[in-house]
């Protein structure tokens, strides 16, 4: 398995990390075409592919830049016993990271580019504002293909998404019939999909969302039709079966901004040992 940003917003969210800017959202999208190639354009910059080297193996994922110093975040399933971390932006550079906090109870994590200035960091919108119904575009690194956009609609709030806590447990990490990136497991409506979560887990409320996510996926964005990140992309469901049948179908959950923004200052300061 796998943010309306003002000017005020961001940079009160980024206040002693550097000098931050922000990027502009997208306004009054004319049609659903136009809309999401808009929103790709904009956002693009600020969505990264994430590979972290353990020692079990390498897991590879998506996150959002948030300042423009180098400030990166994903989820904790991405980066979780990582002993290094390697960032590729979309001019096709890559930049050493590394792990500043991680959260395991929100599966969220943050990490610092090495280096690091000049950024474009993502605009986060306010995810209480979200409605079901609502147009969204994800954008991430779904199998290894950096930068892949695909759109959908909000499908669903409060969702109860269950993960596990901890890399490397009861498969946490496993890898997809016939090679390929990792499957993570996670529980919802009292199911269990893509394998066994283990026995330590967390769970919390998510978006769900139709639009195509596919491992890698997560720890990038949902972004609404300005242009602002409304969710980091954490889990999504995968058919077991191999082939045509395999793939995203439609079910894919994401964890909101605010629940990011509300966790920042304990992710800065190293966040939770889970």
């Amino acid at each position: 398995m796998v943010g309306g940003g003002s000017a005020a917003l961001v940079g009160q969210l980024t206040d002693g990390s550097g000098g931050s800017s922000h990027s502009t959202p997208v306004q009054n999208a004319s049609s659903k075409s136009s809309g999401v190639s808009a929103v790709a354009k904009a956002v693009m910059p600020s969505i990264v592919e994430i590979k972290a080297a353990t020692a079990s193996g390498q897991s590879t994922g998506s996150g959002v830049v948030i300042t423009a110093d180098g400030e990166i975040v994903t989820n904790n399933h991405v980066v979780a016993g990582a002993d290094t971390v390697k960032v590729s932006f979309s001019d096709g550079s890559t930049k050493d990271a590394k792990v500043v906090g991680t959260d395991p109870d929100k599966d969220l994590a943050l990490i610092k580019v090495q280096g690091a200035s000049g950024l474009t960091p993502a605009a986060l919108g306010d995810s209480g504002k979200v409605q079901v119904g609502d147009q969204v575009v994800a954008i991430g690194s779904p199998e290894g293909l950096t930068g892949t956009v695909t759109s959908g609609i909000v499908s669903a709030l409060n969702r109860d998404v269950t993960v596990s806590k901890e890399q490397g447990q009861d498969g946490r990490q496993r890898q997809r019939q016939g090679g390929g990136l990792p499957q993570w497991p996670f529980e919802f409506g009292g199911n269990q999909y893509n394998g066994d979560t283990g026995s330590s887990k967390t769970t919390y409320k998510a978006i769900q969302t139709d639009a195509s996510l596919n491992p890698g996926n997560s720890g990038g964005a949902l972004i609404n039709m300005n242009g602002e990140i409304i969710g980091i992309n954490s889990a999504m469901y995968a058919s077991a079966g191999s082939g045509d049948s395999a793939g995203s179908v439609g079910l894919g959950f994401s964890i909101p901004i605010n629940t990011v923004k509300a966790d920042l200052a304990k992710l800065r300061a190293g966040g939770t040992g889970g």
